[in-house]
């Protein structure tokens, strides 16, 4: 899919913020819808096949966070939600209600827009059943397997979910408390164990690992090369 075909829809209550990101984004060759609030975001996905969403957490009435908890009980359409909030909690809460990325207000239209290739690349349907690559490991995310050295290993639904949002956003850190929310893994010690696995999975030296890092003090992050 070419990305002149992908179709946006932002929503947003500020105007000047919506005007701004439906004219950046047609520049780049998307096409954009855009909506005032959540009742009018649900009446636009009535009607047309959106690869991504871009989301206001903060509108009158049902709000980001409510909105992506509706959508993704029914529909498996990508969300970035955007936010004047930072903080690690409403970062963590936005992400366990199913939303694929988290971008606080002001941020850099570049930034946003490299967050979209990220997710449309690595979590839209038609590129998860297809074989991706972290070094030399060969994914399958349809078929839930990877390569490497000759050797097909199964990874179960826990280690998909989380290597799908890693890899929409490679570099990015992830914390224990998200990766546990993504997993639904409550229990750190488990968490490092499901990295672990993953890493003998993906890394040629699992102890030394070269995509699948430890940032002490912080969580995962996951390097593509």
């Amino acid at each position: 899919m070419e990305k002149n075909k992908f179709h946006i829809l932002v929503v947003d209550d500020d105007n000047k913020i919506r005007d701004l990101l439906k004219q950046f984004l047609n520049d780049k060759g998307f096409v954009v819808s855009t909506a005032i609030n959540s009742e009018d975001a649900k009446s636009k996905i009535e009607t047309f096949n959106f690869n991504l969403i871009i989301l206001d957490v903060m509108m009158p009435g049902q709000d980001g966070y409510e909105l992506t908890k509706e959508l993704k009980a029914s529909k498996n359409v990508p969300i970035i939600l955007l936010t004047a909030k930072g903080e690690v909690e409403n970062r963590i809460h936005g992400l366990g209600l199913g939303a694929d990325d988290y971008l606080g207000k002001p941020f850099e239209p570049q930034e946003l827009l490299l967050r979209i290739k990220n997710i449309i690349k690595f979590t839209n349907v038609n590129n998860i059943d297809k074989p991706s690559h972290i070094g030399e490991a060969e994914l399958d995310l349809g078929k839930m397997t990877i390569k490497l050295n000759k050797k097909i290993n199964k990874i179960n639904s826990s280690e998909k979910n989380v290597l799908i949002k890693m890899l929409s956003s490679p570099g990015r850190i992830f914390s224990r408390s998200e990766i546990g929310k993504i997993s639904k893994i409550s229990k750190e010690r488990s968490i490092d164990v499901m990295i672990t696995r993953l890493r003998k999975k993906i890394e040629i030296d699992p102890k030394n690992p070269k995509f699948l890092q430890t940032i002490r003090g912080s969580g995962y992050v996951l390097w593509i090369k």
